[in-house]
């Protein structure tokens, strides 16, 4: 129960989205409805094409509404959870988070009906979904709670040669359900899966299609003598990841080059406007980092007044950003020239996109 004291009941809203962006998706819901929270606890994940945003708690309090599920479309500052700020006694904090558990209505977003506790309201969207039988689910949340990804895990564990035959066609809002599974299929030789894309993958597929479609391409490949640099990190490695706490690692050198290169040549960190040739006289390099929900290409500003621990520095941060999905959207804008290194994943030569 809420003890007495001051009560403000407040709309959670979506947060205010760049010009660039008109709408993200709600990918995941961290707390519930009748959960207590504490100020600036983490409430839910917002992606949008580039990034994913975190939304937090205001104060403290509890979470009374869901608005907007796992997978629904919500635009910028739009309503999508109420909350009840106040202080919250903790040791009656986990009976209000088991016993509660209401979403609202797709159909009516005023309305909200009770459901079952013993599983989320995603779970059983992805089961329905699937066709599957939640019931058979065992669950690994708090009490026994079957979470989404409980249900995901059974479904991909389901024998090919039972495979759920009838299926639901995907709605629109299913493209922000994070590496969820839509539905086993008998088709043809054997069995497919269909897993819908998230709303960044979607939007690097459609980028992708879109770069190879408009600008003139072309690929060029020169060897280089790499003996100097690969003797001087063999030199420094241990002095240098002991000074700075960072590896002393290829990319710096090839980031360094690159600005060299752009000082000498101007009309490669340039772009066309018009009948015009815009040329940057600084250097911000973008850097192609892969991670678990896709390619993001976070920029290093001002990379010449850098020193090679700097640069490797903002590599190692952006890095936990996009793993701790603390990426800005500042963080992917107004890059000059961008590089991508293809060798960590094995590759001897490749044409990026």
């Amino acid at each position: 129960m809420i003890q007495q004291g001051k009560q403000n009941n407040m709309d959670i809203k979506a947060p205010t989205f760049p010009e660039s962006i008109t709408e993200g998706t709600v990918a995941q819901w961290h707390k519930q409805p009748g959960e207590a929270v504490k100020r600036d606890d983490l409430l839910a994940d917002i992606e949008t094409d580039k990034v994913v945003i975190e939304v937090v708690a205001p104060d403290n309090g509890t979470l009374t509404e869901v608005l907007k599920a796992e997978g629904e479309i919500v635009e910028s500052e739009e309503v999508i959870a109420l909350f009840e700020a106040g202080d919250v006694a903790q040791d009656e904090a986990s009976d209000m988070a088991g016993s509660a558990d209401v979403i609202a209505d797709a159909q009516s977003p005023g309305s909200v009906s009770e459901v079952d506790a013993g599983a989320s309201p995603a779970a059983r969207k992805l089961a329905a979904e699937a066709g599957f039988d939640i019931e058979s689910v065992r669950g690994s949340g708090r009490d026994g709670r079957v979470t989404k990804e409980d249900v995901a895990k059974a479904i991909a564990q389901i024998p090919t040669e039972k495979p759920v035959v009838e299926r639901a066609s995907p709605a629109p809002s299913t493209a922000g359900v994070d590496a969820s599974i839509l539905s086993l299929e008998a088709h043809g030789e054997g069995v497919e899966r269909r897993v819908p894309m998230t709303r960044m993958r979607a939007s690097i597929a459609k980028r992708l299609v879109e770069a190879q479609r408009n600008p003139a391409m072309l690929t060029t490949f020169n060897e280089i003598d790499m003996s100097q640099v690969m003797a001087i990190r063999k030199q420094y490695k241990e002095s240098f990841k002991k000074k700075y706490q960072v590896n002393l690692g290829m990319m710096s050198f090839f980031i360094k080059a690159s600005v060299e290169a752009l000082k000498e040549i101007t009309q490669i960190n340039a772009f066309v406007d018009g009948q015009d040739i815009i040329e940057h006289h600084y250097y911000h390099i973008s850097v192609a980092i892969g991670s678990e929900r896709g390619l993001v290409v976070p920029v290093i500003r001002h990379a010449d007044k850098l020193s090679f621990a700097g640069v490797e520095e903002a590599i190692v941060d952006y890095v936990k950003k996009i793993n701790d999905n603390r990426l800005e959207i500042s963080d992917l804008e107004g890059g000059t020239f961008t590089i991508s290194n293809g060798g960590v994943y094995g590759s001897l030569l490749s044409t990026p996109i």
